[in-house]
């Protein structure tokens, strides 16, 4: 696509947790828990209207979900403020240090004074019904291949509660993550292609790391993505978490805008009129009473009847994709789904088919009076969701005559996005009374300024001459999680700083794909890992091992992993033993290669000790046993 042509536009909003040493407005400890809760509670969130008396329709929609919500909590992380039975207390002052001082780093003006607001949110992340957050500071910008990148505002806000299952009407939610303080990082629209965003992305996450007060893994780093192109609408795409994902998400995004604009142009060359499409829902129950399809003969196996809908002129455009698994029928299926609370849906564009006969399409067309060249819809369920399934169906029908409808969307793992909730407007903010307003006072930006953290680029250059680092790794290491950790670890162990910086990054990395939990590694067993090494009890080869063994078992020690692992190094006579043995076994080669046996052995030996002994005293001891065999053979 041509992304100059179709006037891509792309907004990011940076969501990164803060490394405090207590939440935003409580004593207690950010951190996640994964033993059964102590304690629930059950909650049903309602919307309340703003001083206008206005209603938000991002929260009128989740309050007409009908959802009951279940807290899961333990004493240890969570208090009553996380419950919402009492008051919040001050506002984190080191949280709000690290905003500022990112804010400092990246130009943008910090306010005189920081107040506190309430922003309406009842899916039930938050037990109060609402989100705390706070403006920090204005404008700024972050380059990226020469180019400034606007920033429009840095704020800081409370992190919501984390979802554990969602089961039917009921959604359970953990409280341990609620009030981690977060940073909010907002750019301006200034964004025109995927690529641009990922870039941007990442140059923002780099300053947030080069601060050394973030939080790391899986979760602590949201992007959401406010993307449009020109007719289409802004759209906001919620909770990106890989980075690499990013610009497939706004290439999808902009791919499907485009595409309904298409279908725009379409169903006006057709003719078709919004006041063609007639709320009118027929119970088509009679026309299925003998069908092979699994899910309405389930259906009405259950009780439950089977609704249709004609859509005048609609025929093949239902069935159109707008990018890679997502279709106007996916779109109109969302709807239902949130909306009536139905399984899905079926269309006539992709019928016959679901074991839905050509016989049964034809009888539903005539019993809903469809002409050739309409579209129908079908739905099963409990009447009256049927009724509201089609009617939303029919919403996003007359929103598809219009354009692309402006709502949120939630990321999938494949760069598409899907349905949630209509955009929220200005209503859902207003003041929050229970949190004084501090002042930012030029005394303390001083100080802030003073002890500033390098840039990244500078940062860059520093790793590669006082480490001996190539670009590729040190920018690794500037990328990663551990910029100041790889630093802390040069100096306090006598491993070498490439070793360091491969194991958290290349290794970490790896360990990552293949499922281990990286991100629940603390500093401490990172640090305890490589003294093993520096007091000969394991070797570097091990590491990945012990790294594996401590994220299933966090509460444990290096010195834990090792005896767990079997890995204690062999005594030295123990490991001549094997080595001689190997030797011995491997005659044949040693008579062949003579002393270039040297490198086939080394690694049959490596392999059994399975990092139980160092690589060089393998070396050493295989020397001289080698050395020993071949004056023998010569003296035979």
């Amino acid at each position: 696509m041509d992304y100059g042509k179709l006037g891509l536009k792309v907004g990011l909003e940076v969501h990164q947790e803060l490394d405090t040493r207590q939440k935003l407005f409580c004593a207690c400890p950010p951190k996640l828990f994964r033993e059964e809760p102590e304690y629930t509670f059950v909650r049903r969130l309602r919307p309340s209207q703003s001083e206008l008396g206005e209603v938000d329709p991002a929260a009128l929609f989740e309050f007409m979900q009908g959802k009951t919500i279940v807290y899961e909590a333990n004493r240890e992380t969570s208090c009553l403020v996380e419950m919402d039975e009492e008051p919040p207390g001050p506002l984190n002052g080191e949280a709000l240090d690290i905003c500022l001082t990112f804010a400092l780093m990246v130009g943008s003006r910090p306010v005189d004074e920081v107040h506190v607001m309430r922003k309406t949110v009842v899916d039930g992340s938050n037990t109060t019904g609402f989100q705390r957050t706070c403006v920090v500071s204005l404008g700024g910008s972050v380059e990226v291949g020469g180019r400034p990148y606007r920033l429009q505002q840095v704020c800081l806000e409370e992190d919501a509660a984390r979802k554990i299952a969602e089961e039917g009407q009921v959604s359970r939610y953990r409280i341990d993550r609620l009030g981690i303080p977060l940073i909010e990082v907002t750019t301006a629209p200034d964004i025109r292609s995927p690529k641009e965003a990922e870039e941007v992305a990442l140059a923002i996450g780099r300053i947030l790391r080069a601060t050394g007060r973030v939080r790391r893994g899986l979760g602590t780093i949201r992007q959401d993505l406010n993307v449009s192109i020109e007719g289409g609408a802004l759209i906001e795409i919620k909770g990106v978490q890989d980075l690499a994902l990013i610009s497939k998400v706004v290439e999808y995004e902009a791919m499907r805008q485009a595409r309904l604009l298409d279908i725009v142009s379409e169903l006006r060359a057709r003719g078709v009129e919004p006041s063609d499409l007639a709320e009118e829902y027929v119970d088509v129950s009679e026309v299925f009473a003998s069908t092979r399809c699994r899910i309405i003969r389930g259906a009405l196996k259950r009780g439950q009847r089977v609704y249709a809908l004609r859509l005048p002129g609609f025929a093949g455009l239902v069935g159109r994709e707008l990018c890679p698994n997502r279709r106007l029928g996916t779109e109109m299926a969302d709807r239902a789904r949130f909306w009536g609370g139905v399984r899905g849906l079926f269309h006539t564009d992709e019928l016959p088919g679901y074991d839905i006969s050509a016989e049964e399409v034809r009888a539903l067309r005539e019993r809903v009076g469809a002409s050739e060249g309409d579209a129908v819809v079908v739905v099963a369920d409990e009447a009256g969701r049927c009724r509201r399934a089609l009617s939303a169906v029919l919403d996003r029908a007359r929103e598809a005559l219009v354009g692309v409808p402006s709502e949120t969307r939630a990321a999938d793992a494949d760069g598409t996005t899907h349905y949630t909730r209509p955009r929220p407007g200005a209503a859902r903010m207003y003041p929050e009374t229970d949190v004084v307003a501090i002042s930012i006072t030029p005394d303390r930006l001083e100080r802030l300024r003073a002890a500033l953290p390098e840039m990244p680029e500078a940062k860059l250059r520093r790793l590669r001459s006082e480490y001996g680092l190539n670009e590729k790794l040190a920018r690794q290491v500037v990328d990663s999680d551990y910029g100041v950790l790889f630093e802390e670890l040069a100096k306090e162990t006598g491993a070498s700083p490439t070793l360091i910086a491969v194991t958290l990054t290349e290794t970490f990395r790896s360990l990552e794909r293949d499922g281990v939990q990286v991100g629940s590694l603390s500093d401490e067993a990172i640090r305890g890992a490589f003294r093993l090494l520096d007091e000969g009890l394991a070797v570097k080869e091990s590491l990945p091992e012990i790294f594996t063994w401590l994220a299933a078992h966090p509460e444990a020690s290096p010195r834990d992993a090792v005896r767990a692992l079997g890995l204690e190094l062999l005594p030295r006579d123990e490991l001549r033993r094997l080595v001689e043995a190997k030797v011995r076994e491997k005659m044949e080669l040693v008579e062949r290669m003579g002393e270039r046996a040297l490198g086939p052995l080394m690694g049959a030996v490596m392999s059994e000790v399975r990092g139980r002994a160092r690589a060089g005293d393998v070396q050493a001891l295989l020397r001289e046993v080698l050395r020993t065999a071949l004056s023998s053979l010569s003296g035979e």
